[in-house]
């Protein structure tokens, strides 16, 4: 293969949350100077921008803690943002703090500075973070990569669906028993349903956007989506969450494939905003109950990737174990012979037709 002939390397992800600098950034000025300094104009409207494509916001600020908060509250700014680290240490290991709190990947980030040494620094230290200048602030809504390929009904309230989690973060610090004990607390409800013509664009976006909890990283457009859920061969199924804090939305999709005396996994997924909940196990336990139901023995594809190998856990535990490889993937069955694991039972599951 000649140097012509070799694909073109796959476009970066779409940008899912952008980690502002504040000082001289997202404001004209030092706020411990005692400026009182004033939003950027331009910074305020990409905020605005990018929330309503359903793009988180951050913060990593050399600054006092407290300074920073009454500032954002002070001009009406502290809502948008998802999570706020201010302090006087590296900005690269606030950006990763940012990152892990959010439960996404570091090639999902973006960070926007005025010094270049401060991007200097994440860039060397997290080089999959993407950095950008001050002065770019206004005009980040044009790129492509803060231009995801659908803006959903989720994707709008996205910013709302990440500060309730927080609320729960904070319950769950303040909870004293055991994780599996506060699980039980929550009151988690998993509908599982046929995917219908109003969750397409929701299912196309999980396929973009997730990339941890995911079998094979397939991606499915809303044609093709709607092609299979017709087909007879077929099972397109979504998954919602709530729990006593509220709705987490669409946050799973399952795409079988029935073959034969086989139901064919072809593509799980969850978002990563539920990845702590373990909810991944309960939805696989579900199909591999309706797949032994119906008479078929219970088979997942698997591609690995750099990110998706608590998918690969997640698998095993539901009792997949690997038969062999198919075009590029680990194909693996679960035995209808043998003892099929219970998934946690921290999860109600409500089956919609």
């Amino acid at each position: 293969m000649t140097a012509a002939d070799a694909p073109a390397p796959a476009a970066p992800p779409v940008v899912k949350c952008l980690v502002w600098d504040l000082d001289d950034t997202l404001w004209d000025g030092v706020v411990l100077e005692q400026d009182e300094p004033e939003p950027f104009p331009e910074a305020v409207g990409t905020l605005r921008a990018l929330d309503e494509r359903g793009i988180l916001h951050a913060a990593a600020s050399r600054s006092d803690p407290s300074a920073v908060s009454r500032h954002l509250a002070g001009h009406g700014l502290d809502d948008w943002f998802c999570a706020v680290q201010a302090g006087w240490g590296a900005k690269s290991e606030a950006v990763r703090r940012i990152a892990e709190a959010l439960n996404i990947g570091l090639d999902t980030v973006a960070f926007i500075d005025n010094d270049p040494a401060e991007r200097a620094e994440v860039a060397a230290v997290l080089p999959m973070v993407r950095c950008y200048p001050a002065e770019d602030a206004g005009r980040l809504p044009e790129r492509p990569e803060f231009r995801p390929e659908h803006v959903t009904a989720v994707a709008a309230q996205r910013r709302r669906l990440y500060r309730t989690e927080w609320e729960r973060r904070q319950a769950e610090e303040d909870f004293a028993g055991s994780r599996q004990e506060f699980l039980a607390t929550l009151g988690l409800v998993m509908e599982v349903r046929p995917a219908g013509e109003e969750d397409l664009a929701r299912a196309s976006e999980l396929t973009v956007r997730t990339h941890q909890l995911n079998s094979t990283g397939l991606t499915y457009d809303v044609t093709e989506l709607r092609e299979l859920s017709g087909s007879p061969d077929h099972e397109v199924l979504v998954a919602r969450l709530s729990d006593r804090f509220g709705d987490y939305g669409v946050i799973g999709l399952a795409v079988t494939r029935l073959d034969g005396d086989d139901a064919v996994l072809r593509l799980m997924l969850m978002s990563c905003r539920v990845a702590s909940r373990g909810v991944g196990g309960v939805l696989l336990g579900h199909l591999v109950g309706r797949a032994l139901e119906s008479g078929r023995r219970p088979v997942a594809h698997f591609v690995p990737t750099d990110v998706n190998r608590n998918m690969l856990v997640t698998l095993r535990f539901a009792g997949f174990a690997p038969v062999g490889e198919e075009d590029g993937h680990t194909v693996l069955a679960v035995d209808p012979r043998g003892a099929v694991p219970r998934p946690p039972g921290h999860t109600r599951i409500v089956e919609a037709r």
